[in-house]
Formats: C-alpha cells, structure tokens, sequence
C-alpha cells in the first residue's frame, strides 16, 4: 500500500489533482504550522492506512501547503488534518485532532460528518481520544477525480437566451423518490433523466435544481412530533462540498460515480434541449457558529473564510441566519467561489446559477453593505462565465434587500414584488390592479434603470420556500406541524385563500374555483414581461398539505406526488399550453422596456378608454401590439388583449377595435372548464361579438388579432 515517492509538487491549481503516474495536493493555509495528508484504503475505513507529513520548508510555497505523490491515482481516498494556533478571539481555530475534507475535494464518498460526531458524543470520554474520531468509518472521504476519459458526445452548453427561458424549480431527489414517479432508479440523477420526455412535453427551457453540491442531511436533530423520526436537511441549503455533486442523489455509489451520473444526466437533458441551473450557496457552509464542528474551512484558516466580529473573533456574523458567513470579500474566498463556479461550467457543463441569499455576497467585514462589490462583477465578467445564467435571490437574513438593484451589470433576480402583488391581485384584493398592471410589464419601476433589459426580474408565484400553487388556494395559514417547531416556523405573510374551506375538499364549486386561480396564476406567469419561474408539481397541484416551510421534509409530504398528474390533467394542459403561447409570441417576452414614446402596450378601463389608475378597482386591461415585437423572421407578431376582472361579480367590457382588416379570435377564458378554457395554436375561435364581452367573475381572457 505504501509504494509511492514524495515529490514536493506544485501550488498553482489547489485541489488534488491527477497527472503523470501521482496526484498533486495543494490547500492553502495561512497560519497553519502543520498540514498532513491521510489515505483510506476504502469508504468505510474506520483509519488512515498511511499519512504523509507536509515538509514546511519543500512543501510550501506562499500560504500553498503542496504536494505530488507519485503511485496514487484517481480513486484514492483522503482526508487532511492540519496544526497550528487554538485561539478563538483571534479568530484561529485549527485543531489536530479534526479530520477535513477539502474545500477544493470533487466528490466525497457516502456517509455523514454530523452522524460521525453525534456517535462520537454518544460513546462518551471513553469514545472520544483528544476530541479526535477514533471510527471515521461513517465520516466521508474526499476521492481523487479524473474524468478525462467521459464521452460528453460533443456536449456544451446551451445557453438560451434569457429571455426565452421558461424556468422550472425543482428537487433533484423529491422529483422521482416518490413510487408514484414509476422510474426504475427513484432519487436519483439517473431517475431525473427517466423523467426528460415529460419535461419537454411541458416545453419548460431550463431545470433549476435545489442544491446539488455536498451537503449532509443528518445536520437538521429536529424530531417529527406525529412520527418520532428524525426529520432532515431535506433542501440542501448547507453545503459541505462546492466542487462535488451530492453522492446520495447518485444510483452509482462507486467513488466517483456521482461525478459521471451528474454529466450523463446533463449530457441528456440538453440533448433534449433543456438547460441546468444550480441554486448555489456561498453565503454560509454547514460548519455552523462557534458552537459547530470543524471538519473543512475552519481547520484550514477560519479567519479568511468566515466573516468575524470584529474584536470578538470567536463570534461569527451570521446573515445566513445559518450560523456563519462566507467572507467572500477576502480574495482567497473569492478564488474560491470563482474556482467552484468556473468547475461546474467548464467540466460540468451547467448553464447557470441561482445564488441562495445572494445580498450576504456583497458585504465587508463590518457588516454593511460594500460601495465595492468585487465578487460579484467578477462572476458577471468572467470569461468563462460570461454567457451562463447568473441569478440572484437579492436578499439575506441580515436585513440586505437589494431586489431591483444588485449590484454587477448582467444579474437577473428573483422578484419577490411580483410574486406579492400578483397574489394578492389574483386573491381579489381591492386597489391591486395598478401594482399588478407594472408586474405584468416587467416591473419598470424596480429595473429599468442601467440600461437592464425585462429579463432582469425572474417572476414567480411560487417557489420550494412557501407554499405551493395549490395550498395557495386551498389554505388561509400554515400548517408546518411535523417540523417539530411548533408551527413558528415559516412565514405568515402568505397572501393566500382558501375559498371557502381549510385544505383539501370535495366540494366542487370551491375546487372549480381553486382550478380556475391556479390557471390565473400560470396566465400571469407566462404573459408578463421578464422570465417567468414555475415551480415542480404546480402544473397538476402538487399539495404540502399546508406546510410552507417543508425544508426538513425529506418524505412524500415533500416528494412530487405522480398521481395528482392524472388527476389534475387539466391543469397540466393548461400549463403546457400557455407556455407554448409564450414561446411562440415574442410580444410576451420583449427584449426592451416599453417605450413611453411609441405605442407598444395600451391600457384599458372596462369601457376601452384610457384607465383611471386610482379607479380600476379589481379590473385590469391592455392590448400588446406585435408590430414592436416582431417574429424570428421579421413579421410582425399578433396583436393580443388581456383582461381582468377578479370582482365577486360578472363584468360586462367593451373591447377595443382590432388592427384594421383583423378580428379578434379567442385564446384563453380561464372562466371555462376543461380543456377548452385555452386554444390549441391555430385553432382559436372567432368571436362572433367583437363589440363586448362578458367576462365572468374572478376570470382572465387572452384575446388575439388576425
């Protein structure tokens, strides 16, 4: 097992690194005064079978500990362990006794850090030797990756174009766990890609993907009260390993096999052309407060990677509301970020990312927001970045709200305005329709400044944080009992209705109308400026049960529940249907704000004349003019009118006139049951009254010229 020869390597690329007949390991450490590198012969070994000490002198260069050892090869098993100051207040944490995984590490093998240390707990001193594992046989390894020999068929990325993507949420693992999914290889990439054909049957453009980087589910110790299981970290918002695609999610537990399963479900997904975009979480690690445990960045050089009080370094800020905050104005953090981002692109052929909590990216060190945000105009001009989906949740648990003006050039956002005023529009709300009417326009008043284009805002309704499409309508407040937090978790503010009785109901007038907002919704999503988001299962009401915060839910509570697709078949055609709608008419998704010089976009009271703005009440109405919006091959697109009435009452509208030489033929009456509420391309109905028409209450309309 030990035949091999110490090189002293090199410190350019960090990580380990395969080449010639060895492997280069290279970390940086700043103040450590000892680094040493532990070999596993296998996943479940309970100790190294060798370690290699670091020559401080030879091994060194700068704040790079490097080394090449020649005789290991891709597969090898490691881990590190590093010395140097135990003083908190001066921010320095290392500890010998600590096994890390490193920072730069490209797959880990099964097991758990948090399972690990909590059974270590459990033994008692008798089981703990100086605060060190004496059964790393659980705790994971990180593996030497080389997949130079993956056959990527001539794969890129894809890149659409922003503003023809239609976006679709979704849980890697809760897609298929279900046994409702019927794929042969549930939970897992290879089952993702059983589900292809049914995606590009829905005519969404991009999956975005809850976490997929390392993370350890055993994290969460909260207890199910009904169940008295223990629940999980179901989401993933805790990453362990930003280079490594979660091992768990792989039906190939081999080391290295999520690795290969993670490109053959990219490669297929964009044969089928559908992009990938990672929710990506630099803001905080699992690592926790100074209450956690040490087993990456912390034992590397916790004052570099983790944002410190300042004069009480012990203390960590905390505007993850996670425990810590990636420094990510440190320019060795910034490496790093940049390093993982331009790995999942280049050798994973991703096509974007959505940051988690991404306003924490933009602080200094003392807390405030930064006149300077270095890291986040370095993603926007990357080179190798430069034409992947960057996408911010604009916001963290700090008080930072920065939707509408994050800082560095090319980001679109999640707009949680949209997401509040269309609600509540849809809900019936009084005196909504103006908010609603600048939502549906791509939200001017919050981007269009900077010269940003619509697509800056990413529109949603719902999304994993919150209640689904359908508890939205069938609920008046949460119910996250079984998270083992006395329901206080999860927000209040929900902006939702049940219509008339709490949860699921057999009553068909009240699920008539709960069909009828769910399609409002979808309508809004697909014909409003910007990039609309729709999340997985919304398109035949997948249902929580009332849960708005099922972050711990790693269950069918939170599992895609295939049997509401049969079920709910009309919703499903609806959703497919408006999203081919959008696709296909460029009027719905402009490159460019309207312009207040040229009639490109004309409102409409119930009567055709210009709106009283302060008097629409529940109504709203406007025609889309395709000559400023023209089609791939010059023609003008359609003209189309959209109107609103969310009134307890039945509105009767005058319409406006059509183009000259055109009529107006139907598209949507989200009033009608059925498939028939929406017209299939080409098949519209001519209206026989091109005068008025009657919209029905809480109804939208989609009218097109030609």
């Amino acid at each position: 097992m030990n035949a091999f020869q110490i090189f002293e390597g090199k410190p350019q690329v960090l990580g380990a690194v395969p080449f010639n007949d060895g492997v280069n390991f290279a970390v940086y450490s700043k103040n450590a005064t000892k680094v040493v590198l532990d070999l596993f012969e296998a996943a479940d070994s309970k100790q190294p079978y060798t370690s290699i000490e670091f020559d401080p002198v030879k091994n060194r260069t700068g704040n790079v500990w490097h080394i090449y050892v020649k005789g290991l090869k891709k597969g090898t098993l490691y881990l590190y362990r590093v010395d140097g100051p135990y003083n908190p207040p001066a921010g320095n944490r290392f500890n010998f006794n600590k096994y890390l995984l490193d920072p730069y590490a490209k797959a880990l093998t099964p097991g758990s850090v948090f399972q690990s240390y909590n059974r270590q707990r459990e033994l008692g001193l008798a089981g703990i030797e100086n605060g060190k594992l004496s059964d790393l046989s659980n705790f994971p390894k990180c593996v030497v990756i080389e997949d130079i020999d993956f056959d990527w068929q001539g794969d890129k990325p894809l890149n659409i174009p922003i503003d023809k993507a239609v976006i679709y949420e979704t849980h890697l693992k809760g897609f298929t766990a279900s046994p409702t999914s019927g794929v042969e290889f549930p939970g897992t990439y290879k089952g993702f890609m059983e589900k292809i054909p049914y995606l590009k049957e829905l005519g969404i453009t991009s999956v975005e993907f809850l976490p997929v980087f390392e993370f350890d589910e055993n994290e969460n110790g909260n207890i199910n009260p009904r169940t008295g299981e223990c629940l999980k970290n179901y989401w993933g918002y805790s990453t362990i390993g930003f280079f490594a695609p979660k091992t768990s999610y792989s039906y190939d537990q081999t080391p290295g096999g999520s690795v290969r399963e993670f490109k053959e479900m990219v490669r297929q997904l964009h044969k089928a052309g559908i992009e990938v975009i990672l929710d990506v979480v630099y803001n905080h690690t699992a690592e926790g407060n100074e209450h956690g445990y040490t087993f990456s960045f912390r034992g590397f050089e916790n004052s570099t990677y983790y944002m410190l009080l300042e004069g009480e370094k012990q203390y960590y800020h905390n505007f993850s509301g996670c425990g810590n905050t990636l420094n990510a104005a440190h320019p060795v953090t910034t490496r790093f970020i940049l390093d993982s981002l331009r790995y999942w692109v280049s050798e994973m052929h991703v096509d974007g990312f959505r940051f988690d909590l991404a306003a924490a990216l933009c602080r200094d060190q003392l807390s405030y927001m930064q006149g300077f945000p270095f890291l986040t105009n370095a993603i926007a001009e990357d080179p190798i970045l430069n034409k992947t989906k960057i996408i911010a949740e604009p916001w963290d648990c700090g008080g930072g709200y920065l939707v509408g003006g994050f800082p560095g050039g090319r980001w679109s956002e999640w707009n949680d305005r949209f997401r509040n005023d269309i609600r509540r529009f849809v809900r019936g709300d009084e005196g909504v329709a103006t908010a609603a009417a600048t939502r549906i326009a791509g939200s001017s008043d919050t981007f269009n400044h900077s010269g940003r284009k619509p697509w800056a805002s990413i529109n949603f309704v719902t999304c994993h944080d919150g209640f689904t499409m359908n508890d939205l309508v069938s609920y008046n407040g949460k119910h996250n009992d079984e998270n083992g937090e006395d329901n206080r978790d999860g927000t209040d503010d929900n902006n939702c209705y049940n219509h008339g009785f709490e949860g699921v109901t057999l009553n068909p007038r009240i699920e008539n109308l709960r069909v009828k907002k769910i399609k409002n919704f979808m309508l809004c999503l697909m014909i409003s400026q910007g990039v609309p988001m729709i999340t997985a299962g919304d398109e035949f009401r997948r249902t929580q049960m009332g849960n708005n915060n099922a972050y711990c839910q790693d269950n069918e509570l939170s599992w895609i529940n295939w049997r509401c697709l049969d079920k709910n078949q009309e919703v499903f055609y609806f959703t497919k249907e408006i999203i081919r709608l959008r696709k296909e008419h460029p009027v719905f998704r402009r490159k460019d704000f309207f312009s207040a010089q040229k009639a490109e976009i004309e409102w409409y009271d119930s009567d055709s004349k210009n709106p009283d703005w302060s008097a629409l009440g529940r109504f709203l109405a406007f025609r889309l003019v395709g000559a400023c919006a023209p089609l791939e091959n010059g023609q003008p697109d359609n003209d189309f009118y959209v109107a609103a009435n969310m009134d307890i009452y039945d509105m009767t509208i005058t319409l406006p006139n059509p183009p000259r030489g055109k009529s107006w033929y139907m598209v949507v009456d989200t009033s009608v049951a059925g498939e028939l509420c929406i017209a299939e391309a080409g098949k519209e109905e001519l209206l026989a009254e091109q005068k008025r028409y009657v919209i029905p209450s809480g109804s939208f309309i989609i009218l097109m010229s030609k």
